[in-house]
């Protein structure tokens, strides 16, 4: 499997079948709506693997060579494809050039809800590397300069804010929002700013802060002298990451909270 970026590189040089779950009955691996491309030699995305990924590749490239033409094919699951899932797949074939590579972007780019990450440390780095393959638009933000690594992964947006707080102002509605800058000052003035705009916007669904027990507890005093309320407190998720995983490295915090995340979201992946 090769990434998005390249195969719409490939492309624009070598032509291609997009693969299409255009109905589903029963249980399947995918829903309406998933879609692979197709070369003769390599191929993006997946419709799901298995056997049934396995013979809609087959066909494609027998398209691809004229030693087929069928553009819609069904299967049942279980008696064509040896697969326990008890479901029927219909997919729909469709032949791709150069001239199709917005388009395909386009159907293949999947839908993506705003995220902002405050903080450049071991574990945002961490959480940037795991949740940029996730249905995530990924705003990575710091007040340091050059803090950001070479190696951001494709997608991320770097941004440098001084005083990183102001930038809680201009994210995108319904973003999502992760605290945990180099300090504990930068991380309450970001989310005095998160609580601010939830006060006069409501459009930030999700806001959680790194952190110990101890520290929210002192965070929320803190909050409460400013004249937050007990109800607009409460909107702050701390600490952060589902319960049951206790490692404290940065990779396993990054899974965990990579994990409430998709509990949270609203988006549904076909």
């Amino acid at each position: 499997m090769i990434s998005l970026r390249t195969a719409l590189q490939h492309l624009t040089q070598a032509p291609a079948v997009l693969v299409t779950v255009l109905d589903v009955k029963g249980s399947v691996p995918r829903g309406s709506g998933t879609r692979m491309l197709v070369f003769a030699d390599r191929f993006a995305a997946t419709i799901g693997g298995g056997h049934l990924e396995y013979q809609a590749i087959a066909h494609a490239r027998r398209l691809l060579t004229g030693e087929a033409q069928e553009l819609r094919i069904r299967h049942v699951l279980g008696p064509s494809l040896g697969q326990c899932c008890g479901g029927a797949v219909e997919l729909g074939f469709e032949q791709v050039g150069a001239a199709d590579v917005q388009r395909v972007s386009e159907l293949l780019s999947p839908a993506r809800q705003p995220l902002a990450l405050f903080g450049g440390g071991h574990v945002g780095r961490a959480l940037v590397h795991t949740l940029a393959p996730l249905p995530f638009a990924l705003r990575w933000i710091d007040s340091r300069d050059e803090i950001f690594p070479t190696d951001v992964p494709e997608g991320v947006e770097c941004e440098h804010s001084s005083p990183v707080q102001a930038a809680v102002a201009d994210l995108a509605p319904g973003s999502r929002v992760l605290i945990m800058s180099f300090s504990h000052a930068e991380d309450l003035d970001i989310v005095i700013a998160c609580l601010r705009r939830i006060r006069e916007r409501g459009d930030l669904p999700f806001v959680g802060l790194i952190g110990s027990k101890t520290k929210w507890a002192t965070f929320r005093h803190r909050l409460e002298e400013r004249g937050f309320t007990s109800a607009e407190i409460d909107r702050i998720t701390c600490p952060i990451g589902i319960q049951g995983i206790t490692g404290k490295e940065p990779e396993v915090i990054a899974i965990a909270v990579a994990a409430q995340l998709l509990q949270t979201s609203t988006l549904r992946s076909p």
